[in-house]
């Protein structure tokens, strides 16, 4: 992935300050542990994930390779955030160089933009595995798998790139504290000295269409999807597929939910909703997602259970023959 242009011209500050949640300074602890808590999950969740996937050579259906590049991009959006939102409700350290504040924000929404994709693939799996099940390997071969992943890869870094360039080359000459736990792009925006509004408007577009086109394809094949099960003559199989596909669209909730609130809050909220409101609305969609997506697509998943059970059984075994 290309990295972001910067301007670190004479007008910019050296640092920026990240205020973390304004109003709930008081419950600084209790968010750090909560929130450290949630990355130590999504970090070991995520990992155990990648880890099963890549050892298993069972597991190389689409469904699994889409997973574990799912695994990846919440490892490094809840990385991008993660640890330096507990050192500023834990620590106070809530300074970031220039540099690092623009890094930050572009790995946190070209993650966000690759993640979106990746929930857009995975349900087209679905889709073509229950819809289309006798055409599964014929349609869903590796070319097309990687192309898919690569135009999904593409498309967040064609988005983020010119959003980078235009925000980074502003003037940023009067208050560096930002009022966010992180970089967010609309936070940092409001500090420059001229006007962000293109960079802020092309942010609110570029996010409403890759959004909206996504979630409008993955509602197409959960329609089509649950139109298919209705059709099984069998119950079992009605209602385990009906829990598989709840599942994923709850998780699909809390991602898109708390995102688009907090990007529209922001524009059209801003003077009526509580600012630490719309801090915890940014927050969410970046922390829940990677935490709760290794217990609801894999740890939930028959064969990635039983793998995860076989590894750990056998690394139990050989610790315990070291011993002996």
């Amino acid at each position: 992935m290309l990295g972001p242009p910067f301007n670190h011209t004479m007008a910019s500050p050296a640092t920026f300050v990240l205020m973390g949640i304004p109003g709930l300074q008081s419950s600084y602890l209790w968010l750090a542990i909560s929130l450290s808590a949630m990355y130590s999950v999504a970090l070991l969740g995520n990992t155990l994930i990648i880890t099963v996937i890549c050892m298993d050579s069972m597991l190389q259906e689409p469904m699994y390779c889409f997973l574990c590049v799912l695994a990846a991009v919440d490892i490094v959006m809840a990385s991008s955030v993660g640890p330096k939102m507990v050192s500023v409700f834990c620590s106070g350290d809530s300074s970031l160089s220039f540099s690092a504040c623009f890094t930050q924000m572009y790995f946190v929404h070209a993650a966000t933009a690759v993640e979106t994709g990746l929930l857009l693939a995975m349900a087209f799996d679905r889709y073509v595995a229950i819809c289309q099940p006798l055409h599964y390997k014929r349609i869903l071969t590796p070319p097309v798998m990687l192309g898919m992943s690569v135009a999904i890869t593409i498309r967040a870094v064609v988005f983020m790139t010119p959003l980078s360039w235009m925000l980074s080359h502003l003037p940023f000459c009067g208050s560096n504290v930002v009022p966010h736990s992180y970089c967010e792009h609309m936070a940092v925006a409001k500090l420059a000295c001229a006007d962000p509004m293109p960079s802020s408007l092309y942010s609110l577009i570029g996010s409403s269409i890759i959004v909206g086109a996504d979630v409008t394809f993955i509602t197409a094949s959960y329609v089509l999807i649950l139109r298919a099960v209705f059709g099984l003559s069998s119950k079992n199989a009605q209602m385990k597929a009906l829990s598989t596909c709840g599942s994923h669209v709850g998780v699909m909730a809390l991602y898109y939910l708390p995102g688009m609130a907090s990007i529209y809050v922001a524009w059209l909220g801003q003077d009526t909703v509580p600012l630490h409101t719309q801090v915890l609305l940014a927050d969410l969609y970046l922390v829940i997602p990677p935490t709760l997506n290794p217990i609801i697509y894999g740890i939930r998943t028959k064969q990635i259970q039983e793998r995860i059970q076989s590894l750990l059984m056998r690394r139990l075994f050989d610790h315990s023959n070291q011993h002996l």
